[in-house]
């Protein structure tokens, strides 16, 4: 009973340790698409969550990487009748002021607008305040980075994507006739918040897929991994981390925060720093 309980006291120390914790990771990815190297930041999950008064521990990190830009895989905020989103979009509004943010819609965020009369006026205003901030959503949109080649795209995929206990398959067309067909001579970014679907997305064209949702599967096991993903699948294939499918890579954030269950365990926060490099 004694090691039970010490066993008890140990996780939900680590528990509240890492569900207020977060740490910086960086991956390199090379192309010979890439014309000029491009430092980019992703933040994926924060649940708006709060780092410090004002989220200053995670604009400080943000801030050290001196990145040329934010990519932003979804769910900043929760879709919960009536919740708070203030720390998410706060934290948009500062990150606006100092970089361009490419904004790709998660689950919450789209139910949110799917289920307006759920969730009164929280998609208006939460909306409405990144736009007053100069953010423009990638709603299945591109935009080009000219001076390094690099075409950003945010896909928002239908929420029959995100079933609990099964996965619905996503047939060839679906993405080209949501996304269009990539510019084969431009590298490819694909903000796809469900990581699921990574062999449509490297089907579809795209060089490098950022995601997120999986909140690095809540616990974390050695060796075996992340426990529990969203769709209530026990120990999921895509739990954080790089994955490749052919020519396509895909870099899974373990996301910034959780929500039910709000909490983490062997699983802190992440805030991924990619450097895209000319070369192969």
């Amino acid at each position: 009973m004694a090691a039970v309980i010490a066993v008890v006291c140990i996780c939900l120390a680590v528990a509240v340790w890492d569900s207020n914790r977060f740490v910086t990771i960086t991956h390199e990815i090379k192309s010979d698409k890439i014309t000029k190297p491009c430092r980019l930041v992703l933040l994926a999950d924060l649940h708006n969550k709060s780092f410090g008064k004002g989220n200053k521990r995670l604009l400080a990190a943000i801030d050290a990487a001196s990145p040329d830009g934010v990519l932003v895989a979804g769910d900043m905020l929760t879709a919960i009748r009536g919740a708070d989103y203030s720390h998410a979009l706060s934290l948009m509004e500062k990150l606006s002021a100092g970089y361009r943010i490419h904004y790709g819609m998660g689950n919450h965020e789209y139910r949110l607008g799917r289920y307006p009369d759920d969730y009164p006026g929280m998609y208006e205003g939460y909306m409405s305040g990144l736009r007053q901030a100069g953010i423009e959503p990638l709603l299945n949109e591109t935009v080009y980075l000219p001076e390094c080649n690099i075409a950003i795209c945010g896909a928002q995929i239908d929420r029959a994507y995100f079933r609990h206990f099964r996965r619905k398959p996503m047939e060839a067309s679906y993405l080209p006739g949501l996304l269009g067909t990539p510019d084969g001579e431009k590298f490819q970014l694909l903000i796809a918040h469900n990581p699921v679907y990574f062999d449509a997305y490297a089907r579809w064209g795209a060089d490098l897929v950022v995601s997120g949702h999986v909140h690095g599967g809540i616990v974390r096991l050695p060796v075996l991994g992340g426990v529990l993903s969203p769709a209530m699948t026990l120990f999921p294939k895509y739990d954080g981390g790089v994955f490749t499918e052919n020519n396509s890579t895909m870099i899974l954030s373990r996301g910034l925060s959780s929500h039910t269950p709000p909490v983490r365990i062997f699983n802190p926060g992440e805030l991924i720093v990619i450097d895209l490099l000319p070369g192969k």
